[in-house]
């Protein structure tokens, strides 16, 4: 009786607590605002990836390099949630071409691939999220569309329109169904350059119902910019906020009533200062195969011991349809909002748009991150995906034979065959799902997954870490594109003269940054290590275990084997079944031991009484490790899942000629790159200044030197200058 009790008191307990909120004074109200939104924000964190490319159009079979950028969205400084990106490339279908896993270490992760050659022209959407974001998407992701060609093929150019890129139309500015009659309309002044005016007109009844009294909330990606009561003075109120009080951003103002209901709200653009954080110093123009220095300074705001991060830096060919979006206009949009700001500023700097135009735009958008009605829920968040800060997640469904989900609670077993013993243990949910952590580097790891009871025939499904949410699009097929242009089969031609003499741009690759840890064994220092080569060779493992193993028992039953550990402790005696591995893989049949050559036996140790690892039970363990420590020795059952595993996608460096010998400078072997240089690992000294040296090749054209780059204090640094190579 007092358990059915209990959560009734709890519930009127939390009910009372809810109605006290919503009855409280005004001077309380502010505080539960600001809380619920902090709690929200702390609970539901933004996280925004940025995607430098070295350039925006690629001939089919070129490389691709770009530098990932990771963002916390409420402090605009870099992220140390996540280390790894997930890097897609789309066709107009959706359809994954390519798919890579990006470590982002220090902010920023780089990445090279190389476009498949059998492409066909068309647009292309590069698509890059954390582990962390998947739990939004389609929408919370960044997204650039890149064009392809393929002279050599003679289909149709087809794109795609991404309907998540674009404004979401809304008819006013109220928040939800419920409270679009709420008597209540909002509108903002921000054409005055000292203040902000707020008007709001409520009728009777709302003024009636209110006491005359609501509330303003200002807040910025995830910063509370104004919290305030206010009195209604008739119809029409104004209210003054100074500019000072404002984040630079897109600013989102909502009124709520003397209850701590979201009424209506709107969206206001507060342009930040100008970026004037690097400087650059270099020629305007050269000739072929000349060296071309760049020399790069941070200027007296930004701090050159605070500039963690690296900056990226391409020079590519000039382009009249290239977008080259820097970091710090996407940033204004983000993800949070699902709009392309290339289809908002065309092609303008945002700092170039005027406030009236910008606010005008901003009637039609909403926050999917900052959305009231779930900031003020106490519904709990059921969020799938987790962070991947220390370690990756290697993601599977356990299956029955008839391909349902098995019950909560079913084991999984992940080993790693090597000499030293490595074990994982993992709990399906109620839909089946199952987790793995896995260290975070580029070694190909060879991972054993196997089911704790293989008497079910379960099956194991190794699911994608890859998102299959992918954001609504339509193909549009683009007659005009049929004919190429001049500037794109130029490109075509360098590409191909590359190739026939095989200058390639691809270098060695780039140095690990994290090292594979060294493997321990789970079950540390055995009870019995025994070492075959320091006893004569026996023909088989049945007179082995007899001969050298005290306690250690192996009988033949019909057609298999049955093992066994015999212990004291004090004067009881214990005989248990223990836990079988060979290299460290967990096994269910003893005749795999059995059968074992004892030429390919290298030691066997054993682990006599009973050992826990979390929440596993060891009744006792035999680990029987061969020469090669590769389990390569025995067929694998049916019920075990073998794979090959790379968390970290490795990556080549940018390689480019050196003319400063004259025998270089005058080879006639051609030199026609697309992109004359490449580098994502540039970072100032103590000096707050950088150089950087490369060659033109020979081909005359105008080249746009792109610079991005983010500091740890959150002062975002693009660049983009133009030089002429003639």
């Amino acid at each position: 009786m007092v358990k059915k009790i209990k959560p009734a008191i709890l519930l009127l307990m939390h009910l009372l607590f809810l109605q006290s909120i919503y009855c409280q004074d005004p001077s309380n109200m502010k505080d539960y605002l600001s809380q619920r939104f902090l709690n929200y924000c702390r609970s539901v964190p933004r996280e925004e990836v940025f995607v430098h490319t070295d350039r925006d159009e690629y001939i089919s079979g070129e490389e691709l390099w770009f530098n990932v950028y990771l963002i916390d969205r409420q402090s605009l400084k870099p992220s140390s949630n996540s280390r790894i990106v997930y890097f897609e490339l789309l066709n107009a279908t959706n359809r994954p071409v390519i798919q890579r896993r990006i470590l982002v270490d220090n902010v920023c992760g780089p990445g090279q691939i190389t476009l498949p050659d059998t492409l066909s022209s068309g647009l292309y959407t590069i698509r890059a999220y954390t582990s962390w974001m998947k739990n939004f998407l389609p929408e919370n992701c960044f997204m650039k569309d890149i064009n392809v060609y393929n002279t050599l093929s003679s289909k149709t150019f087809k794109g795609s329109f991404h309907h998540v890129n674009f404004i979401k139309k809304r008819t006013d500015n109220a928040i939800g169904e419920g409270v679009k009659n709420s008597g209540v309309t909002l509108k903002v002044n921000n054409s005055r350059h000292d203040s902000l005016e707020i008007f709001l007109t409520a009728n009777d009844k709302f003024r009636s119902e209110n006491n005359n009294i609501f509330y303003i909330f200002i807040q910025t990606h995830g910063n509370i910019n104004l919290v305030s009561n206010e009195n209604m003075s008739g119809d029409s109120t104004r209210v003054s906020i100074p500019k000072t009080l404002m984040s630079s951003g897109i600013n989102q103002i909502t009124i709520f009533n003397s209850k701590g209901k979201p009424v209506c709200e709107r969206y206001i653009y507060t342009p930040a200062k100008k970026n004037a954080g690097i400087k650059l110093q270099s020629v305007d123009s050269c000739s072929l195969r000349n060296k071309i220095t760049l020399d790069i300074a941070l200027l007296n705001r930004v701090r050159p011991e605070n500039n963690l991060s690296n900056l990226s830096i391409s020079v590519s060919p000039a382009s009249s349809e290239s977008e080259l979006i820097s970091m710090d206009d996407y940033l204004v949009f983000g993800t949070e909002y699902g709009l392309a700001e290339q289809h908002v500023n065309q092609k303008r700097n945002l700092r170039d748009l005027s406030s009236g135009f910008m606010d005008s735009t901003l009637l039609n958008i909403k926050s999917n991150w900052l959305d009231w009605p779930s900031i003020l829920s106490d519904a709990p968040l059921h969020l799938k995906y987790q962070v991947e800060k220390e370690d990756h997640h290697l993601l599977g469904q356990l299956l029955t034979s008839d391909q349902q989900p098995v019950s909560p609670g079913e084991l999984l077993l992940m080993d790693s065959p090597g000499k030293e013993a490595m074990f994982q243990y993992a709990r399906t949910d109620s839909e089946g799902n199952f987790s793995f952590d896995i260290h975070i580097d580029e070694e190909l790891k060879d991972i054993i997954l196997i089911p704790d009871d293989v008497s079910e025939n379960h099956k194991i499904i190794i699911r994608s870490s890859f998102s299959d949410q992918y954001p609504k699009s339509e193909v549009v097929v683009d007659s005009n594109a049929l004919a190429i242009s001049p500037y794109i089969s130029r490109l075509s031609v360098n590409n191909q003269v590359q190739k026939i003499y095989e200058n390639l741009s691809t270098g060695d690759l780039l140095n690990p940054i994290l090292q594979p840890i060294k493997p321990l064994r789970f079950y540390g220092k055995p009870d019995i290590e025994l070492n075959l080569a320091d006893y004569i060779s026996l023909p088989v493992m049945s007179e082995v275990i007899f001969e050298l193993l005290p306690g250690v028992a192996m009988k033949k039953k019909k057609s298999t084997y049955e093992m066994s550990i015999t212990y004291y402790i004090g004067d009881d005696l214990f005989v248990v079944s223990p836990t079988l591995m060979i290299d460290g893989v967990i096994i269910k049949d003893p005749s795999m031991i059995a059968n074992l050559d004892p030429e390919n036996v290298e030691k066997i140790d054993v682990i006599r009484e009973k050992y826990v690892v979390g929440k596993y039970f060891f009744p006792g363990i035999l680990n029987v490790i061969t020469k090669a420590a590769d389990f390569n020795s025995v067929s694998i059952p049916d019920y075990m899942i073998r794979l090959s595993y790379r968390v970290i996608d490795p990556v080549r460096s940018f390689s480019s000629p050196d003319y400063s010998l004259t025998d270089m400078k005058e080879s006639h072997i051609p030199d026609y790159r697309n992109t004359l240089y490449w580098n994502p690992s540039v970072k100032p000294g103590s000096d707050g200044k950088a150089r950087v040296e490369f060659w033109s090749s020979d081909n005359k054209s105008d080249y746009v030197v792109n610079i991005e780059g983010i500091t740890q204090e959150g002062n975002i640094l693009s660049l983009k200058k133009i030089i002429r190579v003639k």
